[in-house]
């Protein structure tokens, strides 16, 4: 019990000194992306938005709706749905209708040609898509009219080739298609959003600062045309499960880069009951670990602070209070100073819990190979692809 206690201790001074030192990283980053000069320059390609949808969500229309009020002089908009029958195709359908002057359609992807159903639609899309800068935008982005002039910007360096937006996270109302009112966030949700709005922005400044970004993540995504025809569009992606990670990772190879736009979206993340969101959440714990293994690893010092309340009982307790006010003041810096986030701001004092469910997320995602996705399994290869659990590995 003895060598156990301090093993525990040891671990917990390590984590604390390696996160505090994160977290100085990460002020620094965060300073940095702050003073950086605002693009002036007005620079308007014509786009083509992307909208793989499936099935209902919360406030679904009204996301929707923001995509056609764009202060952006040419643009085309393609929906895609797998099947007619899907209750998201009426949805676009309705807005069509009521934008008769947009040029905006939808179209029927049908069966998945790949494992990753999304990268399936998007590939159909292209085949009526003109334009050659692309956005990939999820369902739950609410979009500002500012949004297509702000990720334009990115591409007036021609050596850029993928760009994805930073979010806000923000827990959408407990709702099913039977209670489209819904009551209130789940407190897991909330969780979740504060995680996303305080830590996980952290990792990806920091990386920026010290090797520059290889790779993309995000529920907004842009592609120059160009550089997708390269690498063989996307059916080249098809089997992996964080195909937008890939395209971000694989830039380089091509001779692009990958950019972390100064365009800040906002992400309505549904809300979830406790289950499926630990579901939802360890599928993404899963796929990072096997996107970048070392740097999953290395995540444990992101989030030091759960290690930090422990070592408060005994004798570093000054470590863990210097841990404890570094964490308050990155989450000032990310939520607060660059993200404009009102969740935190509100529910600061959830975060701690917030952290602890997010060590127990990462714990879980070191066990397991396979993935629960739409009410569908799948078994998940150390190279980021992934299959269908009834069908035999490749």
């Amino acid at each position: 019990m003895t060598v156990l206690c301090g093993a525990v201790y040891a671990l917990c001074l390590l984590v604390a000194a390696g996160g505090f030192i994160f977290y100085g990283l990460t002020l620094i980053a965060a300073r940095r992306r702050r003073v950086e000069a605002a693009v002036t320059k007005r620079f308007t390609p014509p786009i083509t938005i992307l909208k793989p949808l499936a099935g209902l969500e919360p406030d679904l229309e009204a996301n929707l709706r923001t995509f056609f009020k764009q202060d952006y002089p040419e643009y085309q908009i393609l929906f895609g749905v797998r099947s007619s029958d899907d209750a998201a195709a009426s949805v676009a359908q309705k807005l069509i209708a009521q934008h008769p002057g947009r040029d905006a359609s939808l179209v029927i992807a049908g069966d998945a040609l790949y494992p990753n159903a999304k990268v399936s639609s998007l590939s159909r899309m292209m085949e009526r898509a003109r334009h050659e800068i692309l956005i990939i935008s999820d369902s739950d982005i609410r979009a500002t009219p500012g949004y297509l002039q702000g990720i334009a910007a990115d591409f007036a360096d021609p050596q850029v080739g993928v760009s994805f937006c930073p979010y806000r996270a923000e827990p959408a109302p407990s709702w099913t298609p039977q209670n489209t009112r819904g009551s209130g966030p789940t407190f897991w949700s909330l969780l979740e959003a504060l995680t996303l709005n305080t830590e996980f922005w952290c990792g990806v400044l920091v990386a920026r600062m010290l090797e520059g970004i290889r790779f993309a993540v995000g529920p907004t995504m842009a592609l120059r045309r160009k550089y997708l025809e390269e690498l063989g569009g996307f059916a080249a992606v098809g089997d992996y499960l964080a195909e937008d990670f890939v395209l971000g990772q694989w830039a380089q190879r091509y001779g692009y880069r990958a950019v972390l736009s100064r365009h800040i979206v906002d992400h309505c993340i549904g809300s979830q009951p406790f289950w499926p969101n630990l579901q939802h959440r360890v599928r993404w714990a899963r796929s990072t670990r096997r996107s970048r293994p070392w740097g999953y690893v290395g995540q444990i010092f992101t989030n030091p602070l759960p290690f930090a309340l422990i070592l408060l009982a005994t004798r570093a307790a000054p470590l863990g209070l210097l841990v404890v006010a570094a964490r308050a003041a990155v989450a000032a810096a990310i939520a607060g100073g660059l993200l404009r986030d009102r969740l935190a701001r509100r529910y600061w004092w959830l975060i701690p819990l917030a952290d602890v469910a997010s060590l127990v997320v990462w714990i879980l995602g070191f066990f397991g190979n396979t993935v629960q996705w739409r009410g569908r399994r799948y078994r998940l290869f150390r190279d980021g692809r992934f299959q269908p659990c009834n069908l035999p590995e490749a």
